[in-house]
């Protein structure tokens, strides 16, 4: 809340959407007069209604997630059949129940979970019209991808919704619609680079793939980051990080079994498995694309690590589209001291005599 407050975003513009919340939160959220508050369970209710008695209240209803890669109904949503009995309690008590939210979990396979939760939501938008509510918040959760390779892409999902939205919530209805759309805006904006910090070969005791392959060995590489830090997605998205070769491998070089490990002493801390990959060395880097989700802002890195340095790049096309809009003209004298664009997005931005600039483009 406070750090969405310090770039300017208004407290009427804010929902607080964790439907299980700290008493001091809460408390934090009626002094910055943040009113909009999710809740899906008694207690919740009971919480606001004693610290946040101005709040007005969204319910989190529970989602068919179970084929989702994270599954949030495991954890919150009230189901269907319980959503009157909420009602009515938040009546009881003199809280207003604005609307209802939903999230069918991230790396949803099926867009149609969306149509559902649309349409369950309607009926409870009318379960609170009956009791006296004022409903007029839909808010449609999160996990949107936000890679081209995306199983189901972006632009279905969005024609789902927008059929369904057309069927229970049409426009005119009075109805604000919101989206967490965190996931779908930065995952292709980051891409990560680590160092290999150590490596260690394991003679293979049974005949297999490697022996085919004219390999006896599999390879271990330990990495400066693992999945307590960067790649915690891993635990939480089920993921399988596939790296990029800094150095453009030979096509005559062998192929080895290898995995990629973390830099804690912990048998979990394993990044991927089953990865063939040729020779690498101590000192080389790997590169991992689509690594702006979930990654820094969950990460729970190490305390004798360092914190990893980002920085902006930008392809020379983006840099020469934005200056003149971003730089002043050029004077007639030498300009050797002007900013000179970017030719790729390798370079970094100490160059530039401007703070970093977010764009479309890569960055890393």
């Amino acid at each position: 809340m406070e750090v969405v407050q310090h770039i300017g975003v208004p407290a009427s513009k804010i929902i607080y959407a964790n439907p299980c919340k700290q008493i001091a939160q809460i408390k934090y959220a009626a002094k910055q007069g943040i009113r909009l508050l999710s809740f899906d369970n008694e207690m919740e209710l009971a919480k606001v209604v004693r610290s946040h008695p101005s709040a007005k209240m969204v319910l989190c209803i529970a989602t068919d997630d179970s084929h989702s890669l994270s599954r949030l109904s495991l954890k919150f949503g009230v189901p269907l059949k319980s959503c009157r009995h909420l009602l009515e309690n938040a009546k009881k008590s003199h809280m207003e129940v604005v609307g209802v939210s939903f999230h069918v979990g991230s790396g949803c396979p099926d867009p149609q979970a969306y149509a559902q939760s649309i349409a369950d939501a309607r009926l409870v938008f009318e379960m609170g019209t009956e009791l006296g509510h004022r409903m007029h918040v839909l808010d449609l959760g999160g996990g949107f991808p936000g890679t081209e390779g995306a199983k189901v892409r972006f632009e279905e999902i969005a024609s789902v919704i927008n059929s369904a939205l057309d069927l229970y919530f049409p426009e005119g209805c009075g109805v604000d619609i919101l989206a967490e759309l965190g996931r779908y805006y930065v995952t292709s904006a980051f891409t990560v680079a680590v160092s290999i910090t150590a490596k260690k070969e394991v003679l293979l005791d049974q005949a297999g793939r490697e022996e085919e392959n004219g390999s006896t060995k599999t390879i271990m590489y330990h990495l400066d980051e693992g999945v307590y830090g960067i790649f915690n997605s891993v635990l939480f998205d089920n993921i399988c990080p596939t790296p990029i070769l800094q150095k453009k491998p030979c096509t005559e070089q062998p192929l080895y079994s290898s995995s990629l490990w973390g830099p804690v002493v912990d048998g979990c801390d394993c990044v991927a498995e089953g990865l063939w990959l040729p020779q690498l060395h101590v000192g080389d880097w790997l590169v991992f694309d689509n690594m702006g989700a979930y990654t820094m802002g969950t990460g729970s890195p190490p305390r004798e690590t360092q914190a990893c340095r980002i920085t902006y790049a930008m392809s020379r096309v983006t840099w020469e589209a934005l200056q003149g809009q971003l730089m002043p003209a050029e004077r007639d004298e030498d300009t050797e001291d002007v900013c000179k664009p970017l030719s790729c997005g390798w370079e970094i931005t100490d160059t530039l005599c401007m703070g970093p600039v977010f764009t479309p483009a890569s960055i890393m």
